[in-house]
């Protein structure tokens, strides 16, 4: 019989995250602060462990995992690779395609991957409390769930559209014990102010993020955690890639092109970057980042610096972004719906070294359908732009008889989405592209610094 699952024993889980900063061709630019200069990690200590503003600025190479982190990590890791014969077959292709599951976690997606260490420094560092955003939920259920690991209360400000569009994240969220409020509140200056402009605001996670640094700047016990654009989130992310690379090596075999769905960019960096030093000295390898066109950053973005929330209370940052202000549209991939990406991942794409895809809304429900009816696993609807994006190469394959390796990062399960299928069997999932007028005027009002 062909293998179908590659799985690794708990004693190869990696034993250090690997920090691509050491082997990126140029350093990444700074945070910078309100007056337009740098910052250093003093500005960051109001709402951040040390431990983890270390590793937010170290270009150490490999950084060590800890023992209690590890063993947090055995309840699912490795996880799984699959060969997808059952796609590649109903695709008819020549090509192989891979795909990592990260949905075998409790919350259901990559997120714990970052949300256990996250905890585990706050609680060394003595911090009670933890102020968060989420998106689609899947960021707020991974770190309520580490916070009951851990002892640490969490309060969670969900994007308001997310809040009511996917009821069963936010009751994942307080089973874990943590607290979950529709963002806009009025519960922060930065929620009452958007407020008053709008009412009916759907919220953002540059709002909800706005929200959760403020309660954490000014409470001594509450410290704020991040569940992707950072530096030290894509850190801790780059165990996936790091298994995967192991998972190949088992079959012999390496992919041709990796594709995961980009929002903030801790999915994308977590599988690809352990990849980059073998396409930096000289293999042939795509890695693809895949987005909504209703959100297309790095596709449509701007190329510069800009606060990484709504209010401004954060260091801005060299990244492509639409604006720190922009709303996007209430589609179902709430996980994609950032303003911007990661400084990391945008340097990389600027200079060429990474790729990136922008995909219909309902493209990605057709594809996310057909692997679920071949596969047999129901995505994550953010899972589905990579899966659409791996199609769309294994069909050009199909025409070319190039018999390529094609891999993907299946970040999450559907099953709180559930609402989202519904509405793509109703009718009512549309290919909606942002307006470029819209994105102009956004970016209109970016910080005056310079690049």
């Amino acid at each position: 019989m062909a293998q179908t699952k590659i799985l690794l024993a708990e004693s190869e889980i990696p034993t250090h995250w690997y920090n691509v900063i050491a082997d990126m061709p140029n350093p990444p630019a700074p945070p910078l602060g309100p007056d337009g200069n740098p910052v250093g990690p003093e500005a960051l200590q109001a709402i951040f462990p040390d431990a983890l503003i270390e590793q937010e600025m170290s270009g150490q190479r490999w950084i060590e995992i800890p023992e209690p982190v590890r063993e947090a990590y055995k309840l699912w890791r490795p996880s799984p690779m699959f060969r997808a014969h059952r796609l590649e077959a109903a695709l008819g292709t020549p090509a192989k395609i891979y795909y990592k599951y990260e949905g075998c976690s409790a919350a259901g997606s990559h997120k714990p991957n970052t949300a256990i260490p996250q905890a585990y420094y706050n609680k060394m560092q003595g911090i009670k409390r933890i102020t968060t955003e989420t998106g689609a939920g899947q960021w707020g259920s991974a770190i309520a769930q580490a916070g009951q690991m851990f002892g640490i209360e969490i309060k969670v400000y969900m994007v308001k559209v997310s809040y009511q569009q996917k009821p069963y994240r936010r009751s994942l969220i307080q089973t874990w014990g943590a607290e979950v409020h529709a963002s806009p509140t009025d519960q922060t200056a930065a929620g009452r102010a958007v407020l008053a402009k709008d009412p009916n605001s759907p919220g953002s996670l540059g709002i909800a993020i706005s929200e959760a640094v403020e309660e954490a700047a000014t409470r001594k016990d509450t410290n704020y955690a991040l569940g992707s654009v950072l530096n030290h989130v894509l850190l801790h992310q780059t165990i996936i890639g790091l298994e995967a690379k192991k998972q190949f090596e088992m079959v012999g075999d390496y992919p041709d092109a990796i594709y995961a769905p980009c929002g903030g960019g801790s999915n994308f960096g977590g599988v690809a970057f352990p990849f980059l030093p073998d396409r930096l000295n000289g293999k042939d390898i795509k890695l693809v980042a895949v987005e909504p066109i209703s959100c297309p950053t790095l596709t449509k973005g701007s190329y510069a610096y800009d606060f990484g929330d709504v209010a401004g209370m954060t260091p801005m940052m060299l990244m492509y972004t639409l604006g720190h202000d922009f709303v996007p549209p209430s589609i179902h991939a709430g996980g994609l719906r950032y303003h911007g990406d990661s400084p990391l991942v945008s340097q990389l794409y600027h200079e060429g070294l990474i790729e990136a895809r922008a995909v219909p809304n309902l493209g990605t429900f057709e594809a996310g359908v057909q692997f679920a009816r071949t596969e047999g696993i129901v995505p994550a609807p953010e899972s589905c732009h990579a899966i659409k994006a791996c199609i769309d190469d294994a069909m050009e394959c199909k025409k070319t008889g190039q018999k390529k390796t094609l891999f993907f990062n299946l970040s999450g399960h559907g099953h709180f989405d559930m609402s989202a299928y519904d509405k793509y069997f109703s009718g009512g999932i549309e290919d909606y592209a942002y307006p470029e007028e819209a994105i102009k005027d956004s970016i209109s009002r970016l910080p005056k610094v310079g690049k």
